[in-house]
């Protein structure tokens, strides 16, 4: 017996709060994962964040 939702791929693109990844914009690869609210930052999301390679705060940038 299979518990799968139907249509639950289409209801996450269009969920309020999609989960996001954020990657580093010195050039590491180091990422993280967070949540954003689509109502008040529709644009691509930019945190200054710690970067544990470079060892020093940079900005991440939203990845799609």
């Amino acid at each position: 017996m299979s518990f799968v939702k139907e249509g639950g791929s289409i209801a996450r693109s269009t969920e309020l709060r999609p989960i996001v990844r954020l990657r580093s914009t010195a050039g590491t690869g180091t990422t993280y994962v967070t949540r954003k609210n689509r109502r008040n930052d529709p644009d691509r999301l930019v945190l200054r964040k710690y970067d544990p390679r470079v060892r020093r705060h940079v900005e991440f940038t939203e990845e799609r």
